[in-house]
């Protein structure tokens, strides 16, 4: 039998941490100088597929009769904030920009996998979530490519 409380924390969590990215792609979006054009874009990217995802979640929460979970978790308020303290005593704003975003993106991924461990997920939203994380999971991986493109130039 379906859990629908359950499968909609689950689903919550998923939407808060999506926009916990949101908004760490935005600020790290307005803070990355105009040269560094590809991070914008990749930021601007990123920022736009963790809306779509949240926009999937949201769906499929009401569909269970829930209410979509707003704003973003505790601890993505503390790593933006640990993020605003590192990036003022950083001297390379590029690569502490891909650290930072890389370490969000970690964040995320555990986050993914922890929701795909649950047993109250039906097989389309375990596709759902999988599909998702996928993305992420890109994502993840560009900025890491990014970064350590960083550590051989400097």
């Amino acid at each position: 039998m379906l859990d629908k409380t359950e499968v909609i924390e689950v689903l919550n969590d998923l939407i808060l941490i999506n926009n916990d990215r949101i908004e760490g792609y935005k600020k790290a979006y307005d803070e990355t100088d105009e040269s560094d054009y590809d991070l914008k874009t990749l930021y601007g990217n990123l920022a736009e597929h963790s809306r779509q995802n949240v926009s999937e979640l949201n769906s499929e929460v009401s569909a269970l009769g829930g209410e979509p979970a707003s704003g973003t978790m505790l601890s993505g308020k503390i790593y933006r904030a640990w993020m605003d303290v590192k990036a003022a005593f950083s001297s390379d704003d590029r690569k502490t920009s891909l650290e930072n975003s890389e370490f969000g993106e970690d964040v995320a991924q555990k986050a993914y996998e922890t929701a795909l461990r649950s047993e109250v997920l039906t097989p389309e939203l375990r596709a759902l979530i999988t599909k998702q994380k996928a993305t992420l999971k890109s994502g993840h991986d560009t900025i890491k490519r990014l970064r350590d493109s960083e550590k051989v130039a400097h």
